[in-house]
């Protein structure tokens, strides 16, 4: 399988350096840089922000107006919230948690923060109810308040933009976007994370970045794999076309809203939710329950995620399915409370 080491000490092929290469092309970055899980991804980039206050002061406490405030989403993913939490420990950064897609909120955060350096991280699509971060809104925020903009594109890469550049090429935003994260687990089909960044931000994180500095690096085969992954999305487009084909199957049929392949159907009871899984299962169907720590009580669901190889058929035979354990016209497909918390 390759390097048993990290990448700093002997885990660093060609390998890996085409696929980084290829991942910086796809985002539009600089460089790019590999980690072993996108979790670990964003911890890295998390705890790295976290170190700048303390390399501004040179060695000193920093003062307040001279550490980094960060800016998160209320529905982060958990991988940024722990990245987030390391960071606070170093007592480099001050953090504010603005309501989910809420621009005016973070607006508000942003203009009665005296801090002169900011960060805004966010999801790009969020990962349990299939809802997009406001990039456009975020775009002019960034241009207002000078922001370094941070997003976690795990579940747009490759799905979202005509090449498959993810989430900001669909919003057509490439450009102002300082730091991307994805993942290689969801649709390229593989394993491990990036971070696509400036060069100068990659020799940072290289050096800071804890959860890369000290994991094993990605299997040589894993590599090729991913980087072969890249070359496919971007060459066979019929795949996204599939795929937004499905999602506009799904609304027709059931006259649900969604706005993207993951489709969360929150059906509240634990029992309700594995009920319904089990269900699903018996009829072909492998959806799972979706339950606390998860997301709250009370807020359990059926997160469905469609893909390329889903035909119009297999759309029509899941919403039947799903009409004989649950009533879709009740369903909710929003989170009210959020998952997590700082």
């Amino acid at each position: 399988m390759g390097p048993r080491g990290s990448a700093l000490i002997c885990g660093y092929t060609n390998y890996h350096s085409l696929l980084e290469s290829s991942l910086a092309d796809l985002k539009k970055k600089e460089d790019c840089l590999l980690c072993p899980t996108g979790f670990a991804a964003n911890m890295a980039v998390m705890v790295a922000i976290g170190n700048v206050g303390s390399l501004l002061a040179a060695g000193e406490k920093p003062l307040e107006d001279e550490k980094i405030a960060i800016f998160s989403d209320a529905l982060n993913h958990a991988s940024i919230i722990d990245g987030i939490r390391l960071a606070e420990r170093q007592q480099n950064v001050n953090v504010f948690v603005y309501r989910h897609c809420d621009m005016s909120h973070l607006n508000a955060l942003l203009s009665s923060c005296m801090a002169k350096k900011k960060v805004v991280v966010t999801d790009s699509l969020f990962s349990m109810d299939g809802d997009f971060a406001p990039m456009t809104e975020l775009v002019k925020l960034r241009k207002i308040h000078r922001f370094l903009l941070v997003i976690d594109d795990a579940h747009g890469t490759f799905v979202c933009g005509k090449n498959g550049g993810g989430v900001a090429e669909k919003y057509n935003c490439e450009r102002d976007i300082d730091i991307c994260i994805g993942t290689l687990s969801k649709a390229a089909g593989c394993h491990g994370g990036f971070i696509a960044c400036s060069k100068r931000w990659k020799q940072l994180i290289q050096s800071r970045g804890r959860s890369f500095i000290f994991s094993t690096t990605t299997p040589v085969p894993i590599a090729a794999a991913a980087h072969a992954a890249v070359v496919v999305a971007q060459k066979e487009k019929w795949r996204r076309r599939a795929i937004w084909n499905r999602v506009q199957d799904f609304q027709a049929l059931t006259g649900i809203p969604i706005t993207s392949p993951i489709i969360s159907l929150v059906v509240g009871s634990e029992e309700k939710a594995l009920k319904a899984s089990r269900h699903l299962l018996k009829s072909g169907f492998h959806v799972t329950a979706i339950r606390p720590p998860t997301v709250p009580p009370n807020s359990c669901r059926l997160r469905v995620t469609l893909c390329a190889t889903h035909t119009r058929g297999d759309v029509k035979k899941l919403t039947t399915a799903l009409s004989q354990c649950i009533n879709i016209q009740d369903i909710g497909i929003q989170t009210p409370n959020g998952y997590a918390k700082l």
